[in-house]
């Protein structure tokens, strides 16, 4: 082996650096350092009797990479320029480092001298591992439009350490990987998507250290999508939904939003004062038959979507009846023929007594819900909304038959007659006398 000084040229330096590599070794114990530990270069192949070693912390047998002089026979060290205060060259050759920093990373360089003042070198190299701080997420913006707007996160850390992405507490899906920066600290993506809302989190590791960023939400606005009208959970959106007379019926607008849409209702292509997502009509007549549309709106992606039903009345299924009540009532009583099964599309009434012509009428209710008497009222008949008839204080004449005119909406005309049967009411001299007992033979 070519002896030298460590005053010879850099060029032939590194010539004998290299060709002597193999003949010493160095190895950092622990293998993996983190920042704070005690580190050793232990030495392995030294031969021959030395004299001194020489320690250097650079790629080169410069003087001002040198870290430490040691004398072997008497133990003097002597520091040198690159010395930091914190390393010792120990009598068997190693480098002890401690509290070693990530700065004291890098190529090592073992010189040694033997008695013939020939030298060798060995190498090796120290990679002292920081314990990682938290890195931070920043981003452009944390509300992105779907389809229009691109997501730009940077994971910022001041640590050159290792980068990996979270999704929601799972590692990140290859579609949205493809979005990483050569380095992986920046996650860009274009034209976002609402399943790419949730949690992002980057985190920095290194193999003594991990440590990962606080969540970042990312909230994606899209639609309205699929707007439609329901009825008691049931879509209702292009048909024709029939309702009852006089019934309260709810049309409830859905729609796929983020944020929940504006409503607005129009009833045949009038706007309607109501700004919530549900029409409530509370008694249907000819006036609320129509084309109901629900329109939503997205104040952020600054979309709209529609749908609408059409409202009409159902016709009546039900057959009309007529029940006294009382069902015998006595002279001197009230009663009320009471109707079951009325149109509920009414328009109009009138009763009879006897048939159904203008000298027997009692009475007709018209669409205002008021009653008008006819020709036939006493002051002792009075209607109904429902079509019942009360007659008050009945006499023995009012026996007999009434009829019930019913007119629809539609023009439908429907009579129904019933007989009313009145009870003699007998003075109380003639009931006591039916109910006392007959006298027994013998009394008197």
């Amino acid at each position: 082996m070519t002896p030298y000084s460590i005053d010879q040229k850099p060029e032939a330096q590194r010539a004998a650096f290299l060709s002597a590599g193999a003949e010493i070794s160095i190895t950092s114990e622990p293998a993996q350092p983190a920042e704070g530990d005690n580190v050793t270069l232990a030495v392995q192949g030294l031969s021959g009797e030395l004299l001194a070693y020489n320690w250097y912390a650079g790629p080169t047998l410069s003087l001002s990479y040198l870290v430490a002089s040691y004398i072997v026979s008497t133990g003097d060290e002597t520091p040198g320029p690159a010395h930091t205060g914190r390393e010792a060259v120990r009598p068997d050759g190693s480098l002890i480092i401690q509290g070693a920093l990530p700065g004291h990373s890098g190529t090592y360089i073992l010189q040694t001298l033997n008695r013939q003042f020939q030298t060798e070198v060995g190498y090796g190299h120290l990679q002292v591992y920081e314990i990682l701080a938290q890195p931070v997420v920043m981003t452009n913006s944390t509300a992105l439009v779907e389809r229009r707007d691109t997501m730009r996160l940077v994971c910022s850390s001041p640590s050159p350490a290792e980068v990996r992405w979270f999704f929601n507490g799972d590692t990140l899906p290859i579609a949205v990987r493809l979005g990483l920066s050569p380095d992986g600290r920046v996650l860009t993506r274009h034209g976002i998507r609402r399943e790419e809302a949730g949690a992002y989190q980057c985190e920095v590791w290194n193999p003594v250290s991990v440590s990962r960023s606080e969540p970042i939400n990312l909230t994606v606005y899209f639609g309205p999508e699929r707007v439609a009208i329901l009825q008691d959970s049931t879509a209702r959106t292009g048909c024709t939904i029939k309702v009852d007379f006089n019934t309260s019926f709810t049309l409830w607008c859905v729609s796929q939003s983020c944020p929940e849409p504006e409503y607005m209702w129009a009833f045949n292509g009038r706007a309607l004062k109501n700004g919530q997502d549900h029409l409530n009509i509370s008694s249907m007549t000819a006036a609320q038959e129509g084309t109901y549309t629900c329109i939503a709106k997205n104040p952020k992606t600054l979309l709209s979507g529609s749908a609408s039903v059409v409202v009409k009345l159902s016709a009546a299924v039900v057959a009309m009846t007529i029940v006294p009540v009382p069902t015998r009532p006595m002279e001197g009583q009230d009663v009320t023929l009471t109707v079951h099964g009325y149109p509920k599309d009414l328009l109009v009434y009138a009763w009879y007594r006897g048939p159904a012509s203008e000298p027997n009428r009692l009475l007709s209710q018209l669409p205002s819900g008021n009653w008008i008497a006819g020709p036939a009222h006493t002051g002792r008949e009075v209607g109904f909304a429902n079509c019942s008839l009360l007659v008050q204080k009945l006499n023995l004449t009012d026996a007999g038959r009434y009829t019930l005119k019913t007119v629809t909406l539609q023009g439908k005309t429907e009579m129904l007659e019933v007989e009313l049967q009145v009870a003699l009411n007998l003075p109380s001299s003639h009931k006591d006398q039916r109910h006392l007992p007959e006298p027994e033979p013998g009394t008197g």
